[in-house]
């Protein structure tokens, strides 16, 4: 019995998730971390922080096909070392430029009139934007491929695993910047950029020897695949009348891969071609993606990046406008943790049940169903949804008429410090100069506990959902090419987040964000029915069959005629 613990607490699968969780921990410490730094650093102002989110959006948006390419021609351990070398590297070089800025800011103002300063900002934000390119490598090659080679040709140790990473994901996600807030606020910004700066300088040093123990636990990550096998050729060799334009587009893939890797003759390369190959890259590997089996699938899941109803700083926002208190927010991200380890294991059980594509179908109908409430409380008391009121209004209030802001949501600052903040815990927001007789009645909570109940209960569908989709790319994309399809659905994946950006700074107020609601619901559908298209044409007839599938053939988990494993 001991023996076999030790078997499991020294296996390639343990020792995978410890880094992942190591490397996670570290690199959600720095994505709170550097949003703080970077709102402190610039008077409490949000513009380094959009900038920042933009840089990195737009940079794997435009690099991520890049990044994967890079990730297929070179040795799986050469691409991890350097990955997590260069991510944890930059990580550690950005903290130590803080520590800089906050010692001797005030200097640094004075010195070239503030531009020593601001050339200080534009280093932190290039080198924070490398180093998330390097964490998407990581992520690449390490969810993507190392623990598809890991699970072997077992699907369901392929299910479990994707499972367990999602539960690492999810309780570090609430973990690690409430124990990194925690530092920065008995400590100073300052204690907090030197503890990120040595913690990554200690995983980096673990995690790589993590590394090389599960590349030396596992021989068949030294191999490979430098050309299309025999049996991935039958994958994408499958032709259907229905469906001419996808094959045509494989057939091309597999001229492009044999070709590939022939034997290099020496030739020159022209400047042009060298200059040309980024570009190239980029245009092969979304035309690649785009003919991919599982290309619905894809952008279904892509598709649900383009929402308001996660818990990021636009909901958060939005829910302090609504009276809810910081305390009450933390315990609903609480929740939505639990909710999302929840959806974990429904994945895995619905999975053995139904099969993986009929799994991806229940949890969309689960996912959207919980939305529907989300929907339903724009138009519930207390919702402050008017779309005759200007998304500027404020704005324009303040720069021309020097007015105080028309919404209730945007108090001025000095009498916010002159007589306390609005009362959270009761839910009401009353001006802060009225008299107490005068106050209008409270806002009703009924529309923000709709909201966050729908918000908290789709999480169990969305990452059975996203666990679902993850599965049918590692089964279904040739090993060749795993990088660069990975690499272009991060970059769909970011696009789709960029333009839910979009949609927030076109209508910031809090009476347009019922319209935003409305909006991802309908976005949320979408995706849904790109997926449900998708297993329409993978099952047929079979879609609405359930049964309980072997688990190491899996027959539903790839388009029909597709005879291969993985």
């Amino acid at each position: 019995h001991l023996g076999s613990v030790i078997a499991y607490f020294t296996s390639a699968k343990f020792l995978l998730y410890l880094g992942h969780a190591l490397s996670t921990w570290g690199d959600r410490m720095w994505h709170f971390a550097v949003s703080v730094f970077l709102v402190e650093l610039y008077g409490n102002s949000l513009l380094l922080t959009a900038v920042y989110g933009l840089v990195v959006a737009g940079s794997v948006l435009l690099l991520g096909a890049l990044i994967g390419d890079w990730v297929d021609k070179n040795s799986r351990l050469k691409v991890a070392q350097t990955s997590l070398v260069v991510q944890n590297s930059s990580v550690i070089l950005c903290g130590v430029i803080l520590m800089i800025i906050f010692l001797f800011k005030t200097q640094l103002l004075t010195l070239y009139h503030g531009w020593l300063l601001t050339l200080c900002y534009i280093l932190v934000i290039t080198i924070a934007n490398i180093a998330n390119l390097a964490s998407t490598a990581t992520a690449i090659t390490i969810q993507r491929d190392w623990i598809v080679v890991v699970a072997g040709e077992d699907r369901s140790k392929l299910a479990d695993m994707n499972a367990t990473i999602r539960r690492i994901d999810q309780l570090t996600n609430i973990l690690a910047p409430m124990a990194v807030g925690q530092i920065m606020t008995f400590g100073s910004p300052m204690i907090g950029c030197g503890f990120i700066s040595g913690w990554n300088l200690m995983s980096m040093c673990v995690e790589y020897l993590l590394l090389w123990k599960v590349y030396q636990k596992t021989p068949t990550l030294a191999h490979k695949s430098a050309k299309v096998e025999a049996s991935e050729l039958k994958q994408l060799n499958v032709k259907k009348e229905s469906d001419v334009k996808p094959a045509e587009g494989v057939q091309l893939i597999i001229e492009k891969d044999v070709t590939a890797f022939e034997p290099q003759q020496e030739k020159e390369v022209s400047c042009a071609a060298r200059i040309a190959e980024p570009f190239i890259t980029f245009r092969d590997g979304w035309v690649a993606y785009y003919n991919q089996p599982v290309f619905l699938a894809g952008m279904g899941l892509a598709f649900l990046y383009m929402t308001v109803l996660g818990f990021d700083c636009i909901t958060t926002g939005y829910a302090y406008t609504q009276g809810l208190s910081g305390s009450v927010l933390s315990l609903l991200m609480g929740a939505s943790a639990v909710t999302g380890i929840m959806g974990t294991v429904a994945f895995t059980w619905l999975r053995r049940k139904c099969g993986l594509i009929r799994t991806g179908l229940i949890s969309g109908v689960a996912q959207f169903a919980c939305l529907i409430l989300c929907a339903i409380s724009v138009f519930m008391p207390g919702s402050p949804m008017d779309l005759t009121v200007s998304p500027f209004a404020d704005i324009s209030a303040r720069l021309f008429e020097n007015e105080p802001l028309p919404t209730i949501a945007s108090p001025e600052p000095e009498m916010i410090f002159a007589t306390g903040m609005p009362n959270l815990l009761n839910g009401s927001i009353a001006p802060a100069n009225s008299d107490p007789e005068m106050s209008p009645e409270p806002v009703p909570l009924i529309s923000v506990s709709l909201l966050f109940a729908g918000v908290i209960a789709a999480r169990v569908g969305l990452w059975s959902f996203d666990l679902t989709v993850t599965q049918l790319l590692q089964e279904n994309v040739i090993e060749s090419e795993r990088g660069i399809i990975n690499g272009v659905q991060n970059s769909m994946n970011y696009l789709l987040d960029l333009l839910h950006f979009i949609m927030v700074i076109l209508a910031p107020n809090p009476e347009a964000f019922g319209l935003l609601v409305l909006i991802s619901v309908s976005f949320v559908a979408m995706g849904h029915i790109m997926y449900f298209r998708f297993a329409q044409k993978s099952l047929g007839k079979q879609l609405f069959v359930c049964h309980t599938p072997d688990p190491k053939a899996a027959p539903d988990s790839s388009p029909p005629g597709n005879t291969s494993t993985v």
